[in-house]
């Protein structure tokens, strides 16, 4: 497979459009780095203990990147990720392949398409756990992103730092503990992207379905442009793979707020500040966010610690951790909402 997607198109089109990062001399931005990279070290004991959950020693360090470096390794992993889930799409699907001017063409406009979004969302992410599909996982944490929020927070520089730090280092723990993890949601993220491709003779009716329907995405509560275009059958294997992130952002959430109060001082006072940044987003940023449905997985990451908290109220930290021993007990997009439903599955 070759042409659907011009990944280094894509770089370059997002490290030319993302926005430069907050002002910082030079010798004030090492001393960051420095400070974020003791922040993520500090993270490993608390995260650890707080989780129940232990990283293996020879798990690499996190690294710190520019919203550039974030770009360029995003779209490696988009590539891993989806190249070979197009080539089984176009196996399934019986559609043939293009011929070179169509591909050329056809992947400079996706591939400008896709170094737009990773402009956005390159602006917007503190750290993550990169998956690197058939490479090397490796957790990153945005350095110009952590100065630049923690400035408009106007919060306790170190404090920021680690509080971010406890997060991250809770997704790195959860992916390193639970070997199968990785896999199970890289071979479920290409199967969707195989199963959610629309049928060549359905594109011109999808695409009035699409523009009728665009008042649904824009409107409070919309779930984003890919509820327009799926099935029932597509958004029940949506909404299973969004209980999965749904679980590790929350679960991240609980235990970087467990650990909080006796590392971080002020942490009441950045979760306080924090959501309501969320809030206060402008209406261009909202606009963007509904489209793409992050205002949703938003909700649902909020759903996340809900269950997290639930689960662990009824069944401890240890009877919680069961979440991690196979694919089958993982909660399923009901139980997200619905924490019992989950205890009485996978403990009664």
């Amino acid at each position: 497979m070759a042409g659907y997607v011009d990944w280094e198109f894509a770089k370059t089109t997002g490290r030319t459009l993302v926005p430069a990062g907050p002002a910082i001399d030079p010798d004030e931005a090492a001393a960051e780095v420095e400070a974020i990279r003791e922040a993520a070290r500090a993270a490993y004991g608390p995260v650890g203990e707080t989780s129940r959950l232990s990283t293996p020693p020879d798990s690499p360090e996190a690294i710190v990147v520019d919203r550039p470096t974030w770009i360029s390794m995003n779209a490696d992993s988009m590539q891993a990720l989806l190249d070979p889930a197009i080539d089984d799409m176009i196996a399934a699907k019986g559609h043939s392949e293009p011929n070179a001017l169509v591909a050329a063409i056809g992947g400079k406009v996706t591939g400008a398409e896709v170094g737009g979004l990773l402009a956005f969302m390159a602006g917007k992410v503190l750290g993550q756990y990169d998956l690197a599909p058939g490479g090397t996982p490796q957790l990153m944490l945005v350095a110009p992103n952590l100065v630049q929020v923690q400035r408009e927070l106007d919060v306790d520089a170190a404090d920021f730092r680690a509080w971010v730090c406890m997060h991250e280092e809770t997704h790195r723990v959860q992916f390193t503990a639970v070997p199968w993890l990785r896999d199970h949601l890289v071979s479920e993220a290409r199967r969707l992207v195989v199963d959610l491709a629309p049928d060549p003779d359905r594109v011109t009716e999808l695409a009035r379905d699409i523009v009728q329907r665009l008042p649904e995405v824009f409107g409070e509560g919309g779930t984003g442009i890919a509820d327009l275009f799926t099935t029932p059958e597509q958004r029940a294997q949506v909404a299973n793979l969004t209980a999965l992130m749904s679980l590790l952002e929350g679960h991240a959430d609980v235990v970087m707020d467990d650990v909080g109060p006796a590392h971080i001082p002020s942490v009441a006072t950045i979760r306080a500040r924090f959501n309501e940044r969320r809030k206060g987003a402008g209406a261009a940023d909202r606009l963007l966010r509904r489209l793409l449905g992050l205002e949703a997985k938003m909700r649902q990451y909020r759903d996340g610690a809900v269950f997290v908290r639930g689960v662990q109220e009824s069944v401890g930290v240890e009877g919680f951790n069961a979440v991690w021993t196979s694919p089958e007990t993982l909660p399923l997009a009901a139980e997200i909402t619905d924490p019992q439903a989950w205890v009485r599955r996978v403990h009664e």
